[in-house]
């Protein structure tokens, strides 16, 4: 229509003739060609009327532009703006703390919100160790409220990510609080954690039809509806399970041979997928199927926004799996957790995106995750830079105003990646708010010192970010001055890799570890490596006899 508009200018006389009157909702999330289009359109009379908040703009990922709202008074000379600046939903304590917030932005047209309500709770920022502590800590706060009468509708938590909810699925299901997943699956119903489960029960239970079907072609190996009827027909016949069918037909003549010689480097696979099943955990098998499976890199290739969510799903998989000690126990608790899933109506907790709440509201928010890295989400602003920051910003201003009479932030000192401890600092987003419109705690004796950054003055991965205040210090991740004006101990103890993708599985070999190394691994104690192929090492350990792990999962053993 766009392109009509400017190509048939008898046309656009005609549409702008039989509008008199435009009026526009949510003008904020317009993107480029909407906004052109409208442009054109009210031209003439220029009888336009437009409404929208430039501090909700929170979906540049889908094409919408901040931009477009920020400059209507340019658009349209002499257009008269009138800011709705009373709020009826949160309290003065939250209003003024997302109006904190939110200050930090420069591209903005800026409102000052006022309620009549009264002034309420304060924000309340909770500290503690690490995830479980927080899911922990939600679910208690959560458990108070509905002893106090409070209904689980009006109680919402919500993360930056999707792979962020699973923590709370697992402990909500742990102490039975009821939940529900808004605007996406739940953990276990992903497409991708399906997938994942499906290799790992046909490797555990090679007689689950259910689950070899789902993945013997996923990622594409070229086994089409042909081979897969073929794998049935002879399953049936011989009474047999369909991995055990197809073994057969890799050896027969019934299939095409590039069909059996797929197929058979498939079950070749999972051969030796079981045989590793008995040497290493649960979590590293996971990672290994996923790379030699080419389904990891099936998803690296994928250039879709969905991708890299995916990936964060796999690694949040792989790090839950960490806490099992065989494959069986961990598949026995998911086959638990979903039969949850299907429990009977009632009250429930919503978890859900900040994205996906935006226009929402409930009495009782909780806001987990707000870590440098996590959110502000790093993979946003190395996309994005300052421009992501600030949507970002305003993702945390949604998530707060959400709440109408209580509002939590979690954020904890550390996150386990590939198996390791790494530390954390508070989100930029907690030292923005105003102190005197909220309230800290910590779970953890030393207090904030325990925040330490983990990262060397130079290698901060927000450093490059510049912010709205020009006073604000960026050579280390904000979060920082509230630490230092505490007098807390900042000085870094441990200097992180930057550059990595927390959603590579196929990591790069260590250097510091070589063949002859003596090395100690929390499952199988002390060993020395034998051999080294790429970041897999045999290892000889002392009691558990010869194994094959990755390196990420050792540590070089004190002389």
């Amino acid at each position: 229509m766009l392109n009509i508009f400017r190509q048939h200018h008898d046309v656009l006389a005609q549409y702008q003739q039989r509008f008199k009157y435009i009026l526009v909702d949510e003008y904020q999330d317009t993107n480029q060609v909407q906004y052109l289009w409208l442009r054109l359109l009210a031209q003439t009379r220029k009888n336009i009327c437009v409404v929208g908040d430039d501090d909700q703009s929170i979906y540049s990922w889908r094409g919408a532009e901040v931009a477009n709202i920020l400059k209507f008074e340019k658009d349209f000379p002499g257009a008269a703006v009138i800011k709705l600046e009373q709020n009826y939903r949160s309290t003065p304590q939250i209003l003024a703390a997302a109006s904190g917030l939110i200050n930090a932005n420069s591209e903005r047209l800026g409102k000052t919100l006022w309620t009549e309500l009264r002034a309420g709770e304060k924000v309340h920022v909770v500290g503690v160790w690490d995830a479980p502590e927080e899911a922990r800590r939600v679910g208690e706060a959560i458990e108070r409220l509905e002893s106090e009468g409070a209904p689980l509708d009006e109680v919402a938590i919500l993360v930056r990510a999707q792979y962020q909810t699973r923590e709370f699925e697992d402990r909500f299901i742990q102490i039975g609080l009821n939940y529900r997943i808004v605007g996406g699956f739940r953990f276990y119903e992903r497409a991708e954690i399906r997938d994942a489960l499906a290799y790992l029960r046909t490797i555990a239970q090679p007689a689950d039809d259910l689950a070899f079907e789902r993945i013997y072609n996923q990622p594409k190996r070229g086994l089409g509806a042909k081979t897969l009827e073929a794998m049935r027909r002879h399953a049936r016949r011989t009474q047999k399970p369909l991995a055990a069918a197809s073994l057969d037909l890799a050896d027969s003549d019934e299939l095409p041979a590039r069909a059996r010689n797929t197929l058979g480097g498939l079950l070749t696979q999972f051969v030796h997928w079981r045989e590793l099943a008995e040497q290493v955990t649960p979590s590293e098998l996971l990672r290994t199927v996923l790379v030699e499976s080419g389904y990891e890199d099936m998803l690296n290739k994928d250039r879709s926004a969905e991708s890299a969510g995916r990936l964060e799903n796999l690694t949040e998989l792989a790090r839950a799996m960490e806490e099992y000690e065989t494959l069986t126990d961990f598949l026995e608790h998911v086959s638990l957790v979903m039969d949850n899933d299907r429990a009977d109506d009632g009250e429930k907790v919503t978890i859900m995106t900040m994205h996906a709440a935006k226009g929402l509201e409930f009495n009782h928010v909780f806001l987990p995750g707000w870590e440098e890295g996590v959110f502000p989400s790093q993979r946003a602003i190395d996309e994005g830079g300052l421009a992501s920051l600030e949507e970002e910003r305003r993702l945390a201003y949604v998530a707060i105003t959400r709440a109408k009479r209580r509002c939590t932030i979690f954020h904890a000192a550390n996150r386990r990646i590939y198996g390791q401890w790494t530390s954390s600092i508070p989100s930029r987003f907690i030292e923005e708010l105003p102190e005197e419109h909220i309230e800290s705690e910590t779970t953890m004796s030393g207090g904030a010192s325990l925040w330490r950054a983990n990262w060397s003055e130079n290698e901060d991965p927000f450093a490059h970010v510049s912010t709205a205040r020009p006073d604000r210090s960026t050579a280390r991740g904000p979060g920082w001055q509230r630490a230092l004006s505490s007098g807390y101990d900042t000085s870094p103890k441990r200097i992180a890799e930057t550059g990595k993708s927390a959603a590579s599985f196929a990591a790069k070999p260590r250097t510091d570890i070589a063949i002859g190394a003596r090395v100690f691994h929390d499952k199988f104690g002390y060993g020395f490596v034998t051999d080294q192929e790429g970041n897999k090492l045999e290892i000889e350990f002392e009691k558990a006899g010869t194994k094959r792990v990755l390196d990420s999962f050792v540590k070089l053993a004190a002389d």
